[in-house]
């Protein structure tokens, strides 16, 4: 395939096109790799419509959101929504070759709405956990088994059948959705991870810590349980280090009860940091408590650190490494075994040594990012040539 009639890649997402969410790091990778082997692509967000539009209906969410939750998340779907589809009609070209890789449902809906060929194909990366509807639910914002939470189900089980492509960060997430959404087995599917590259050399020297975490500071990540543990490490009379980064409504929660527990001068709430990758080789180990991921990057970013795991086998965690070897999972609901876990683990530089190359050798093996993103890139063009009965049926009626 030459240059000239190699397909332009259109990344659509409702998030803005900064910011150290998953998605963002995803897709900006995705887009530096294609810079990089002269590969035509563009990223529309809502923010590509016109401003004096989005930005005070966007602004309108903050006053919302205290006192409704659902109606927050109504209003942030919903113009997210219209606003990228404005953006969309606008920017597509009005040519077969051209393939929208969309971030989410929503981005989806928007570009069946939007495209402008007929032949315009539309693939999508599965970023969220089950449902988008459990993301808002795990924040509290609408009930598991209510009405909002039901109509956002309804409307991935009625658009992702229409997709051409769909690309599963997990195998966890493949059979979940698989399972959920059973048309979704015709469509052409990937299980690809996420990947990043490695950090970059720097000058820059940070405090040395002896364990790190990332993550937005919410339930579902539960860094309450990191802080038992550290308190059980210092009662066994080993005093540990935690570096936490991120932000979010539980930061004063968390803060409380490092104090609590009589380890608040051993743990560093520094807030969202942009490049967590480069605060990670200040570390010894990471460790990640989340009740539930898809397959978190933050893991991916520690190995290329060379950092050995402590995490949980949930979701799509196991498919990262192998237990014994680039770390090791531990039990969320046994914080003395959790615990006796970190300690032999720091306590024993051999260990801990073999542990951070095999971390570094399985990113190098399955997450570097050149390497997946040319996976990557092959699925969607392929996908481009395959033709689907049904994939026109939604964007008749969209």
């Amino acid at each position: 395939m030459t240059p000239s009639r190699e397909p332009v890649i259109v990344v659509a997402t409702i998030m803005s096109e900064e910011g150290t969410a998953g998605v963002q790091t995803h897709f900006n990778a995705l887009r530096r790799h294609l810079e990089a082997r002269h590969r035509p692509s563009m990223l529309v967000t809502p923010f590509d419509a016109p401003k004096a539009l989005v930005y005070p209906l966007f602004a309108v969410r903050k006053l919302v959101d205290p006192w409704s939750g659902r109606a927050s998340v109504w209003w942030y779907r919903h113009w997210h929504e219209f606003f990228l589809r404005m953006a969309l009609r606008r920017r597509l070209p009005e040519t077969a070759n051209c393939i929208v890789y969309a971030q989410c449902p929503l981005s989806v809906q928007a570009a069946l709405a939007a495209r402008r060929h007929p032949h315009q194909k539309i693939v999508m990366v599965v970023h969220f956990n089950g449902s988008q509807a459990d993301e808002w639910c795990d924040m509290g914002k609408m009930r598991r088994d209510g009405a909002p939470a039901r109509r956002i189900r309804a409307l991935e089980a009625r658009i992702l059948p229409s997709l051409d492509g769909i690309v599963y960060v997990s195998r966890y997430m493949k059979r979940e959705l698989e399972s959920r959404i059973p048309p979704l087995k015709c469509v052409p599917n990937a299980v690809i991870p996420n990947f990043c590259r490695p950090p970059a050399e720097t000058a820059e020297v940070l405090e040395p810590v002896d364990i790190i975490t990332v993550g937005t500071l919410e339930p579902r990540k539960n860094q309450q349980f990191l802080l038992q543990v550290l308190a059980y490490a210092m009662r066994r009379g080993k005093r540990y280090t935690l570096s936490v980064l991120g932000d979010g409504k539980d930061r004063r929660k968390l803060e409380r009860l490092a104090h609590d527990l009589g380890i608040r001068a051993q743990v560093r709430f520094h807030g969202h940091r942009p490049h967590a990758i480069q605060w990670m080789k200040s570390a010894r180990l990471y460790a990640h408590a989340a009740t539930l991921e898809n397959l978190p990057l933050a893991l991916i970013e520690a190995m290329a650190c060379g950092l050995p795991i402590l995490a949980p086998a949930v979701g799509g965690i196991p498919d990262l490494f192998e237990n014994g070897e680039a770390g090791y999972f531990w039990p969320l609901d046994d914080v003395p075994q959790a615990g006796d876990l970190l300690i032999r683990l720091l306590e024993n530089a051999d260990d801990l040594a073999r542990a951070a190359r095999f971390a570094k050798a399985r990113f190098d093996e399955r997450y570097e990012s050149g390497r997946v993103a040319d996976r990557l890139y092959a699925f969607i063009v392929r996908c481009a040539g395959e033709r689907k009965p049904s994939a026109l049926s939604h964007a008749e009626t969209a």
